[in-house]
């Protein structure tokens, strides 16, 4: 074939060309397979290389050659990281974990700890729930740029992040870079849909099924030492006993009074009729006495049908923990 090294020019121009963020991947493959039709004898195959933790990919072209075997062009997007040390590593040694054959980077796992790190669950947890979702997530539409400022914002606002100096220098304190922020909120963004979607899919189903999770109890109630809550529960009037409690030497108590949910009480009092006293049963490294004081039935209404949904996700995301094939390559 004369004009191979023609071809070979051509292809070298037409990978340097194509676009290296993930939404251009389309894109790129769209051009590459006009370019193979109007050179058959090539037979030419894109291979996509997607970044670990990032938005940008890489490519290699393969060609057939006239005298057999495949020629792989490669072009690397010039951003100011040497080869050398950009390919140093094996892909593997950066890989913390895999779920369903889905991997979780080093990059990955670190900014994922970094956003979520204030929330009540395992680490464990968040990093499987991270991969799970981004399975889930993989094949949807591209954030657009209103979602990604939505996010940005509101990830900002939770934190008082309100200049862009303070913000600037959150990402210094933390270590992240602006594009590695840009990651996060691509991600971020995604998994909001998810559980958004699938919240409001099982919201009903849950609430059918764990109605009483969702009354709304008023409920008074003591941790302390066990010697401490007796002399309580021994006054007879439970409600009474803990109006008294916080100035009475009974040694040192925690006092809580509160409305909200069955379900987000101590798991003693969620389940207990109004003016009977719990206690003292143990409770974490503590015991606790307590009584519920009042309870009404819950309604199905906006607000409790999206704390179902709330409720249903995490039950979801659970069940998928305990199904799936996970790999720890790093822990």
């Amino acid at each position: 074939m004369s004009d191979y090294p023609h071809m070979l020019a051509e292809a070298v121009d037409l990978l340097r060309g194509l676009p290296r963020r993930r939404e251009g991947v389309p894109a790129a493959r769209e051009s590459v397979a006009a370019w193979r039709a109007a050179n058959p004898a090539c037979r030419a195959q894109l291979v996509v290389d997607e970044r670990p933790g990032s938005l940008l990919v890489d490519y290699d072209l393969l060609l057939d050659h006239p005298d057999g075997g495949t020629v792989a062009i490669t072009a690397s997007v010039g951003d100011g990281v040497p080869w050398v040390v950009d390919h140093s590593t094996h892909w593997a040694a950066s890989r913390v974990l895999t779920v369903d054959g889905q991997g979780l980077s080093v990059q990955t796992a670190l900014l994922s700890l970094r956003a979520y790190g204030e929330r009540d669950r395992t680490l464990h947890d968040d990093l499987i729930d991270f991969c799970l979702i981004d399975l889930e997530t993989w094949d949807d539409p591209e954030p657009t740029e209103e979602e990604m400022q939505r996010a940005s914002d509101e990830f900002r606002l939770r934190r008082g992040l309100r200049t862009r100096e303070a913000m600037l220098r959150w990402l210094e304190q933390v270590g992240l870079t602006p594009q590695a922020y840009q990651n996060h909120l691509f991600a971020l963004v995604r998994a909001n849909r998810f559980r958004g979607r699938k919240s409001a899919e099982l919201a009903a189903e849950h609430f059918a099924e764990h109605a009483a999770d969702f009354d709304r109890v008023s409920a008074v109630w003591a941790v302390g030492a066990e010697e401490a809550l007796a002399v309580l529960a021994g006054q007879g009037d439970p409600v009474a006993a803990l109006a008294g409690a916080v100035a009475g030497p009974v040694g040192e108590l925690s006092i809580h009074v509160a409305e909200r949910a069955a379900a987000e009480l101590p798991e003693p009092l969620r389940d207990a009729a109004e003016g009977v006293a719990v206690g003292p049963v143990p409770y974490g490294e503590a015991f606790l006495f307590g009584t519920v004081r009042h309870r009404h039935p819950a309604r199905r209404d906006r607000a409790t049908l999206a704390a179902a949904g709330r409720a249903a996700f995490a039950d979801y995301l659970a069940d998928r923990r305990a199904k799936s094939k996970i790999e720890w390559h790093w822990v």
